[in-house]
């Protein structure tokens, strides 16, 4: 006697109510092949059974896909400060400077940017402070807080600023061309030079 295979346990809700037999157990009729079954109701807590296919990859190009060595890094080249001539006699080159300080403040400069040198007589400011000693006067040049003033023979000692002011006032012979040199490399964006245009273009250069 032949096998009769077993029905598949299908649920009632995908298939529909299965018909009973008459008289009997016959052997099964065929059956049409079921459609595609519907997405089952997802249970609380878990996500659907039903998946979204994976989107379609399509091939990649090698040459385009995979990434070359990292290019080296571009060096960083330090922005040359703009350079600004104030003409001014010996005599007014100080006053000079201060009304250019002034001006900065007013733009809104903070008063810590500034750094004031002179190649002459010290600014009053200046002759004061070193009166209490050096390291109160270094103190509040390293506090940062304030316009600073100093000597040209100090320069060297002094950190950078945003914005540096010279007051080429007199002083030594060849005193401006070297604390020229010294201004522009403590000047982060700005050196203003106050005096005589002749001597500062031949220090700087021609066109200043």
């Amino acid at each position: 006697m032949p096998l009769i295979p077993e029905e598949p346990q299908i649920h009632e809700s995908a298939q529909g109510p299965r018909a009973t037999p008459a008289s009997g157990r016959t052997a099964p009729t065929p059956r049409p092949v079921p459609g595609p079954r519907p997405a089952a109701p997802s249970r609380p807590g878990r996500p659907g059974p039903v998946r979204p296919m994976p989107a379609q990859r399509t091939p990649r190009d090698p040459a385009v896909a995979t990434p070359g060595p990292a290019a080296p890094a571009a060096a960083v080249t330090p922005a040359t400060p703009q350079i600004q001539l104030i003409p001014a006699s010996v005599e007014g080159a100080l006053d000079a400077a201060e009304e250019a300080v002034d001006l900065l403040l007013d733009s809104g400069r903070a008063p810590g940017e500034v750094l004031v040198v002179t190649t002459g007589e010290p600014h009053p400011w200046a002759a004061h402070e070193l009166s209490f000693g050096e390291a109160a006067y270094w103190a509040q040049h390293d506090a940062g807080d304030d316009v600073f003033y100093a000597d040209a023979s100090a320069v060297g000692r002094a950190a950078s600023r945003p914005v540096v002011v010279v007051a080429a006032n007199g002083g030594p012979a060849g005193v401006a061309a070297t604390a020229l040199p010294l201004a522009l490399g403590r000047a982060g964006a700005l050196l203003i030079v106050c005096g005589d245009p002749q001597q500062i273009n031949s220090v700087l250069g021609a066109g200043v």
